[in-house]
């Protein structure tokens, strides 16, 4: 592991902006893949999505940038939980996928699985959730 800070995971060393009071710490779940060369990634932040997490890691929901909440009209704040929540990761699995793929090895330090096995479980379950809500 590198000494360099993570762009992956980070946690606050003051007082996050989120309407969470607990926010303790995000997942960068998705932004723009500028270029990755081994350890040396480039990101942009034209487009991201962060899941925000309480001091033992329990979800609090996820942070979308205005590019993302202006291209869908459904969604009227940048902070989202719940089914809104659910509904924007659907819809961005894939490159949400992808994105993780880059830091495939923190991911499974933190999830226990590969960002693939990952996902496809969690897809099924949030369709889930989605259809009986």
């Amino acid at each position: 592991m590198s000494d360099k800070p993570s762009q992956f995971i980070r946690k606050y060393k003051r007082q996050s902006k989120s309407p969470w009071s607990s926010d303790d710490s995000t997942i960068l779940l998705y932004a723009n893949l500028v270029s990755a060369d081994g350890d040396d990634i480039k990101l942009s932040f034209e487009e991201y999505i962060y899941l925000h997490r309480n001091c033992v890691g329990e979800v609090l929901g996820v942070s979308v940038s205005n590019s993302i909440l202006e291209f869908y009209d459904e969604f009227d704040s940048q902070y989202l939980m719940g089914f809104e929540m659910y509904a924007l990761l659907l819809m961005y699995i894939e490159p949400i996928t992808e994105f993780c793929s880059v830091f495939a090895t923190e991911f499974e330090h933190i999830f226990l699985l590969d960002p693939k096995s990952y996902f496809t479980a969690a897809e099924s379950r949030w369709l889930e959730l989605l259809e009986n809500a």
